[in-house]
């Protein structure tokens, strides 16, 4: 798809290099060397996207960033920067940068940027043209209930509409026209009960009867007119409303609903009568469309695949759809913010309250939380409510549940940042590992077989943590599902205890292996259980390996049974944790071990922990050493 694409970097030669590569995809590119420069092509020229240098004098990309976003929320902004700009990296997306790639930027990186941004802005395109077709939709219905229920109420306001008639005594002749619009009978009589006008529906059903008895339509005491509903108001003075047998043309005969009401002459006196006649089976048509489209409207309403609120000037719900209140637990008259976030102020940015302000529709990203505690990222779109008057007494706002899609992108995002790291990391080990081929071939010429061996050491050490690296981002990367099978945990604990040994030796660590009789069986991921029991095992050593106040250090490594599942405990003496680490010691990318390890090991360790339904947890002191617990069950 092409796009409109504003590319902002102060060297010539990246601009020229990346522009003619975004031409290539296909896109119209737009250039500016600075931030200033960038701030005024994109006001006039609205692109898209904007692609933008980090580091450049005078404004930085950050500002940028943070002006585009100020002025143009849906603007997707990709930052591009040196690699190791991890700080820069979280503030980007704090401000809702779109992605952040790393120097130098080849055209893989960035048609996957690029993809990335698109397929947001086509997202929230589509998000929009849904909310359009619902609000066309809920349009349509209210209107069709309005004129239902003008309808229904017709015959209850027309005997009103007789008291407006003084006077049309010596007017009335022939065809009362203007009551030919209405779905009733209407006729007016004299004091004698003669018709002298009548309605065109009721000269459609029954005939040209002018000049004929009105009462001579009905059945029973009103067919006689000593009863009928124009006799009673005669003598009263009083309009009339009653259930009344009406014979057709053809003598059928069919039930009715009479309004009467007199018409009195400039003296005072009823001379005339109008008449009203509802079939029963019309009102009831009637009613029953419009509990149709009621209903209609409120499946509509309900099943719409958002949540949907009804809310006033004061941010009160005066209405919501069954998703919500199954997400939220709200109530009509509970007040929106209290709902959403159960906070005491409506949101910073409300659309709802923009929407009043201005009659506009507004849309806005907000992080909410649900009534079990469960955080939902959504997008919210607003659309005022007018009356007939046009003025606005309600704002509709539904909200769209992006919190899958907000998930992916914080992955790919701190993905992203990973690798840049990552990348930075291997590339200084690499250099390392150059260096210890050549003291290994330096020792092999001049016979040191002291220097070869250290060489070798220092070789193999980089390439398990270059292993280590890629490892840790290949299971932080893919989702993988556990492969179960029945294994002897006895067996598994001596896998585990064989596979830490070597660093342990090699660091001079002690390692205490104490597997308790009668394990029995346990169904799991043999592969992945054991890689995230020997993480924690070399983790436990290299914390021997950074603690110096102590001469001798061990690590021990149990297993024993219970009745339901397996415990492991690993317990070192070195350095130990303070609870400000242990509190953060199983989060995505923390690390204590600073340039030297990536913030996974744990973390997937957890993971695979959690994955097979068991427990994990660690207790510290800073210089006394740490423990850590794992349970495992032996059914999943």
């Amino acid at each position: 798809m092409c796009m409109d694409i504003l590319l902002v970097d102060d060297e010539v030669g990246i601009r020229k290099v990346v522009g003619i590569t975004l031409a290539d995809m296909g896109h119209k590119v737009l250039m500016a060397s600075n931030g200033e420069e960038a701030l005024e092509v994109f006001r006039r020229e609205h692109p898209a996207i904007v692609l933008t240098d980090v580091r450049m004098p005078g404004m930085d990309g950050l500002e940028l960033l943070r002006r585009i976003k100020h002025e143009s929320p849906d603007t997707e902004v990709i930052l591009v920067s040196g690699h190791g700009d991890m700080d820069v990296a979280v503030q980007g997306l704090k401000l809702e940068a779109c992605d952040f790639i790393a120097k130098p930027a080849g055209p893989e990186i960035l048609e996957i940027a690029l993809k990335r941004a698109q397929d947001k802005i086509t997202l929230r395109e589509r998000m929009r043209k849904h909310t359009a077709e619902l609000e066309e939709q809920v349009r349509v219905q209210a209107n069709k209930l309005v004129e239902l229920e003008r309808q229904s109420a017709a015959r209850e306001t027309v005997e009103g509409l007789a008291q407006a008639m003084d006077g049309l005594a010596g007017e009335v002749s022939g065809e009362f026209a203007m009551f030919n619009a209405l779905p009733c009978l209407v006729s007016i009589q004299d004091r004698d009960q003669r018709v002298i006008s009548v309605n065109k529906l009721y000269r459609e059903r029954l005939g040209d009867r002018v000049g004929q008895p009105g009462f001579a339509i009905f059945a029973g005491a009103a067919g006689q007119g000593v009863d009928s509903p124009v006799a009673r108001t005669l003598r009263t003075g009083q309009g009339q409303k009653s259930r009344e047998g009406l014979f057709g043309p053809d003598e059928s005969l069919a039930a009715v609903t009479v309004h009467t009401a007199p018409i009195h002459s400039r003296g005072g006196q009823v001379d005339l009568v109008l008449e009203i006649l509802v079939e029963a089976s019309e009102v009831q048509r009637l009613q029953d469309e419009l509990h149709t489209s009621r209903r209609r409207y409120q499946q509509l309403f309900d099943e719409a695949p958002c949540f949907i609120t009804v809310q006033d000037r004061h941010l009160r719900i005066q209405a919501a759809n069954s998703r919500f209140r199954q997400e939220f637990g709200a109530t009509t008259g509970g007040l929106c913010y209290q709902a959403y976030c159960r906070a005491e102020r409506p949101c910073f940015g409300c659309p709802t309250l923009k929407t009043f302000e201005d009659g506009q529709a507004h849309q806005s990203e907000l992080t909410v939380r649900g009534k079990d505690g469960r955080t939902l990222n959504v997008v919210v779109w607003t659309a005022p409510v007018r009356n007939a008057l046009g003025e606005i007494e309600a704002v509709m706002e539904m909200a769209t549940d992006i919190t899958e899609l907000a998930r992916m992108q914080d992955h790919l995002a701190s993905l992203g940042m990973l690798i840049a790291s990552l990348s930075h990391g291997i590339k200084g080990l690499l250099t390392a590992l150059d260096g210890g081929v050549y003291k290994v071939n330096s020792g092999f010429r001049a016979g040191n077989q002291e220097m070869v061996q250290a060489g070798w050491d220092k070789v193999t050490c980089l390439i398990g943590r270059i292993k280590g690296m890629v490892l840790d981002i290949l299971f932080y990367a893919k989702k993988r599902e556990l492969q179960l099978r029945t294994v002897d945990a006895a067996d598994l604990a001596a896998q585990v205890a064989e596979a830490a040994a070597p660093k342990a030796q090699q660091l001079g660590v002690e390692l205490c292996v104490e597997i308790g009789p009668d394990l029995g069986t346990f169904a799991v991921d043999e592969v992945v259980l054991c890689a995230a029991l020997v993480n924690i095992l070399e983790n436990a050593v290299d914390a021997c390996l950074d603690d110096k106040t102590k001469a001798v250090h061990s690590v021990s490594f149990r297993a024993r049974p219970d009745a339901s599942g397996v415990f492991f405990e690993i317990e070192d003496n070195g350095v130990g944790m303070s609870q400000d680490t242990l509190s953060r010691l199983f989060s995505v990318f923390f690390s204590t071990k600073g340039s030297r390890g990536t913030g996974l090991g744990l973390f997937i360790a957890k993971k695979a922990v959690d994955q097979h339904g068991g427990r994990i947890g660690a207790v510290s002191e800073p210089g006394q050493g740490s423990t850590f617990r794992i349970w495992v069950p032996r059914e999943q």
